[in-house]
């Protein structure tokens, strides 16, 4: 007995939660998007009973932070990015101590608990710059969590402050980051990665940040930004690659996808739509088994498929972006408050909880 081709044993292992392979990725991800979503959505459940066992299978989370930033000078020029500038560009900048604290102060009185601190790939700004910006924030604000600095950032400071991963990350912790972002993930294949960002941290580089900051004590989220010009068994290696090292090192928190966005970028591809992303994020629900959240991607969904995106396994809905620079100059210019959060949240029947970065409650 087959459903679009799919062996009811298979569709057995999925619904009792156990580990798919690559090949049966392959074959889930031709069901019907309806049933899809259901075993998703029974994934979601056997997860965070786990998690959650004492307050039941209803909660949804979020998080109310800002996104920093600090500068939007690069030189690795992703075709898929319309927010980086050359030093040489008007508008480029660096963001200023006295700017940094405004932002904070604002996102503090929202009852924020964290700033996601990201840039361009700067060639001129020293360690010494990063390490005083960090040391500066926890030492003013040792209530804010810095969530900072992606894996391709990271290659980037090896490379501009010859020294080893394991050293810089360390310095970083001491100074006072708390975390590190998913982001750059993008696809975690090189023949994909060579062809949208060719200089950018290719995926062993990628992966070897998350493998020395979880074995640092670093928590760490991470992406896949899909729909531009990766296959389907593109999306489903990246998974592999992502849940293979979790399997290694336990350090990420939570995995969140979302579409390409095209406007302003110079990469040509043609876009997915809402189907495709829950598709993709139910199918991702599925295979990773071993990460404990999963995150709808409203901002570049809207709020109603963010929403959606919840009974498609996602048990969290993200950041109400207080701030966001990157995926607005690609078009997206959606927004949420906190009370919408809880309204799309409990339209459901869930109950929804402010959550720090760790993903323990708040109230």
């Amino acid at each position: 007995m087959t459903c679009n081709g799919v062996e009811t044993d298979l569709l057995q292992r999925a619904w009792n939660g156990e580990r798919i392979s690559s090949a049966d990725a392959l074959r889930l991800y031709n069901l019907p998007l309806e049933e899809l979503g259901t075993l998703a959505n029974r994934s979601r459940e056997l997860i965070k009973a786990s998690a959650y066992s004492h307050r039941g299978n209803d909660i949804v989370t979020y998080i109310v932070d800002r996104n920093v930033n600090y500068t939007n000078v690069c030189d690795v020029y992703c075709k898929f990015c319309a927010f980086y500038r050359t030093e040489k560009d008007n508008d480029s900048y660096v963001i200023t101590f006295d700017e940094i604290d405004q932002k904070i102060e604002g996102t503090l009185a929202l009852g924020g608990t964290q700033i996601l601190m990201q840039g361009g790939h700067h060639p001129k700004l020293s360690m010494q710059w990063y390490l005083d910006l960090l040391s500066h924030i926890k030492g003013k604000y040792p209530q804010i969590n810095i969530h900072g600095f992606s894996p391709s950032e990271f290659i980037h400071f090896r490379k501009v402050f010859n020294l080893p991963l394991e050293e810089i990350i360390t310095q970083f912790h001491k100074a006072g980051l708390g975390s590190i972002p998913g982001g750059g993930g993008e696809i975690l294949v090189d023949r994909v990665r060579q062809r949208i960002s060719p200089l950018k941290a290719m995926t062993d580089e990628w992966l070897s940040v998350m493998d020395v900051a979880h074995r640092l004590g670093l928590n760490s989220s991470v992406t896949m930004m899909f729909g531009h010009v990766e296959s389907i068994e593109d999306r489903i290696e990246h998974l592999e690659r992502v849940r293979a090292q979790q399997d290694k090192t336990g350090g990420f928190t939570a995995f969140i996808c979302w579409t390409f966005q095209a406007e302003n970028t110079k990469l040509r591809a043609p876009t997915v739509g809402a189907q495709e992303y829950l598709r993709t994020q139910a199918l991702s629900r599925i295979y990773l088994d071993n990460i404990p959240n999963v995150q709808s991607s409203w901002v570049t969904q809207g709020l109603e498929i963010g929403q959606l995106a919840l009974k498609y396994g996602a048990n969290d809905l993200g950041s109400i972006m207080i701030e966001e620079n990157v995926v607005s100059q690609a078009g997206t210019t959606f927004r949420m408050t906190v009370e919408d959060m809880k309204r799309l949240i409990s339209e459901l029947g869930y109950e929804p909880h402010q959550r720090d970065n760790w993903y323990h409650l708040l109230n």
